[in-house]
């Protein structure tokens, strides 16, 4: 469970160096969902590429048994799902992504400000 709590911790900090606001997110076995805000010159895919890759990294050198786990040294698919929300509101997709959470505020992205 920890490293999935560090994830999101690389993540964050990842999103917090490329200017992008996490509006929601979460974190399951075996995907993550990230409802963002971009700045224009920030592309999706620069933004996964340095997600999966750094994520990656990181978790590999600080969780050494990931390394066994994932044969190859790929820790993640080779593929990523990105739409707007342009057809859908804001909180359509924030309502589905907290179905996904298990335990309410756990795997929640967001950093509400104190």
């Amino acid at each position: 469970m920890m490293h999935y709590l560090r994830l999101r911790q690389i993540v964050r900090a990842i999103c917090a160096e490329l200017e992008v606001e996490i509006l929601k997110g979460h974190v399951s076995a075996d995907h993550v969902h990230l409802f963002e805000s971009s700045p224009p010159h920030v592309s999706a895919s620069y933004m996964m590429q340095r997600i999966k890759g750094k994520g990656s990294r990181i978790l590999m050198q600080e969780y050494s048994h990931l390394r066994k786990l994932c044969w190859g040294r790929h820790l993640w698919a080779r593929g990523f799902f990105v739409a707007s929300s342009g057809n859908v509101t804001d909180e359509v997709i924030m309502e589905y992504i907290r179905t996904q959470e298990v335990e309410k505020n756990v795997d929640d992205f967001r950093v509400e400000e104190e």
